[in-house]
């Protein structure tokens, strides 16, 4: 079973299912190495799971635990999309509609324009821009070097999320160092295999921009567009050169 967006405010863009959810986690939660996706791995990594804890004595009151802080998130005003930290980039155009981030970035949020709607029926397909921090998951150094990896970790994230486990990739990745008003950076670009029954597309390009903030963090950027639209990836990139940085 395939899920896409039905429309606006629809954070599921992501092709997930039941037991992915547990690759998701299993992916934040060990800062599992990005190289099996790339290669094509057959199989995630198997994690541990904790030991389960031991029954709390009838006679012992067991202690109230505060209810887990919900994490921060973006939000899409007028033409742009900010940050949790307020740090924000322009809107692709006045078509995309605000959508939430699906990507696994730190206060995010993305935007979504609709390409086919319910192409079999009931299924929709369209182009997604996410917009927001570094994930606290990942390691990060702000050098050539940390940037790269930091963005592929990153693409990793978003691959699985917006596809599976099982995502194909065409070809092998490009990679470009990147400057957005003095802030260096890191891109990545990678072509996905996205064929299927009534879809009237073969590939979607993958995006990611890794950007140092100049404290110690860093602000990304996702896109995924559709391989029948490419007007939209230079598009992209000039939306990225105009990051506004709130520190």
């Amino acid at each position: 079973m395939v899920l896409r967006p039905q429309g606006p405010g629809n954070v599921h863009r992501a092709r997930l299912v039941g037991a992915l959810g547990l690759v998701l986690a299993a992916v934040a939660t060990t800062g599992l190495t990005a190289s099996w996706i790339w290669t094509k791995a057959d199989a995630v990594t198997p994690v541990d799971l904790p030991a389960a804890r031991g029954t709390v004595p009838s006679t012992i009151t067991p202690p109230v635990r505060p209810s887990p802080t919900p994490p921060p998130v973006g939000k899409v005003l007028g033409a742009k999309m900010y940050a949790s930290n307020q740090d924000a980039m322009p809107v692709m155009s006045a078509a995309w509609v605000d959508n939430g981030d699906n990507t696994g970035l730190y206060g995010g949020t993305g935007i979504w324009l609709m390409l086919h709607e319910k192409y079999d029926g009931k299924d929709s397909w369209g182009n997604y821009v996410a917009f927001g921090a570094l994930s606290k998951r990942i390691p990060y150094t702000n050098t050539p070097a940390g940037l790269k990896e930091a963005t592929v970790r990153t693409a990793t994230n978003a691959l699985v999320r917006l596809y599976t486990d099982k995502v194909k990739l065409i070809g092998v990745a490009t990679h470009r160092p990147i400057t957005v008003k003095g802030h260096r950076g890191h891109e990545l670009t990678i072509k996905v295999d996205v064929r299927k029954p009534k879809l009237p597309e073969t590939f979607s390009t993958v995006m990611v921009a890794v950007v140092d903030r100049g404290d110690g963090t860093a602000v990304v950027s996702v896109a995924d567009i559709a391989g029948s639209t490419p007007q939209w990836l230079p598009v992209w990139r000039t939306k990225v050169s105009q990051i506004e940085f709130s520190n």
